[in-house]
């Protein structure tokens, strides 16, 4: 009976929290599979019916560009991303519209139809041009990873060898020009110098999209506690990621084979670098992988960050469609209750849950966007 009445909670919390996962990496099955994310699938982890079950009514979708896409054509490939997007927005108007603001959000999660965040997972894609970062902006794009899993020109990468010691001085510059136009600085994927740096420079809040607990997971994609304690004095949220290795050690080696290898590309520009590209993402992320991980680990990570940088600096950010080995249990978004019940069993209150279910997340947004 006990357990029935938390499923039920659950459930209830589902629909009634605002439910922002500030990383998923949906958008590249659009563009490379065809997914149509109106109906719902079995491929990947995410479309909107499922969206719907498991209560994120508001996904950060990731314009990811992997690495070996450099200078113009990591800005073509961004604008290929940002299309299919569109595609998405225009074909199913009724079921999920873009959202720039915390306001937006709110308003199109309580019409029940999914909000759409966008935003942009590596500092290369903006070509070393602030004007290209203005003009993602003026696209809706409203929050942006520094680095992805390199260095590029202004940052270091945190599964990269140490270049610029941190941020160089243009790399201020765009942490600068993002504070003034309105967009989520993410340093998620960050070197961990190029973390303190950007905190010593930013005037807002920052957000750790999709990143977990270093002193569960030893993995450098993780954060350690005295980064989290960092990021709460700053006003910033982490959302914890579900991805195989940063949540149980055992499932680590997985995690940093795939690093070495997403990272390593050819001389190709225009569509024989595309034709590679969907080669590449379907050997890295077509084939499911079996792990260790499951939910009541996740929820280990949840209360270490809850612990040490409080209730109101711990979100989701699950990395759903970017990983090949979600934790068992958390097969898909559709099974995000699973996590919410193994929380309220550990005596969570549903205050707090939907805290990490979006409030805390839509408290930045607010504070950076204005509005």
């Amino acid at each position: 009976m006990m357990a029935l009445d938390m499923a039920t909670r659950a459930r209830d919390l589902a629909e009634e929290a605002i439910g922002i996962d500030s990383h998923i990496d949906t958008i590249q099955r659009v563009l490379m599979m065809g997914q149509d994310l109106g109906k719902r699938s079995d491929m990947g982890h995410v479309d909107i019916p499922r969206l719907h079950e498991g209560g994120m009514h508001a996904p950060f979708f990731a314009l990811w560009v992997p690495v070996y896409y450099v200078g113009a054509e990591a800005v073509r490939r961004t604008l290929d991303l940002r299309d299919a997007m569109q595609s998405v927005l225009d074909r199913h108007k009724d079921q999920i519209e873009l959202a720039t603001t915390a306001s937006d959000i709110e308003r199109i999660v309580k019409a029940h139809r999914i909000a759409a965040f966008l935003t942009i997972e590596g500092g290369h894609q903006i070509d070393d041009d602030l004007s290209v970062l203005r003009a993602y902006y003026q696209l809706g794009m409203r929050s942006m990873t520094l680095t992805h899993s390199r260095n590029n020109n202004w940052a270091d990468a945190s599964t990269d060898k140490p270049a610029h010691n941190g941020l160089t001085d243009f790399g201020k510059e765009v942490v600068r020009e993002m504070n003034r136009l309105g967009m989520l600085v993410d340093v998620s994927h960050v070197s961990d110098k190029a973390f303190y740096d950007t905190l010593a420079v930013t005037t807002k809040p920052v957000i750790v999209s999709h990143s977990s607990m270093r002193a569960i997971s030893d993995v450098r994609r993780n954060v350690t506690d005295e980064m989290l304690r960092a990021l709460a004095k700053n006003g910033g949220v982490i959302g914890i990621n579900f991805g195989e290795g940063f949540i149980n050690p055992r499932d680590a080696e997985r995690l940093r084979s795939t690093i070495q290898t997403e990272t390593t590309g050819p001389s190709l520009t225009g569509r024989p670098l595309d034709d590679y590209a969907a080669k590449d993402i379907r050997r890295l992320f077509g084939t499911p992988v079996k792990v260790v991980a499951t939910v009541s680990d996740v929820a280990d990570h949840i209360e270490h960050a809850v612990k040490t940088a409080g209730i109101d600096h711990v979100g989701i950010g699950s990395d759903f469609d970017g990983i090949t080995g979600p934790p068992n249990g958390l097969e898909d978004v559709s099974k995000m209750p699973a996590l919410t019940a193994e929380l309220l069993k550990r005596g969570y209150a549903e205050r707090d849950l939907k805290k990490i279910w979006g409030e805390n997340y839509l408290r930045v947004i607010r504070e950076v966007t204005g509005e």
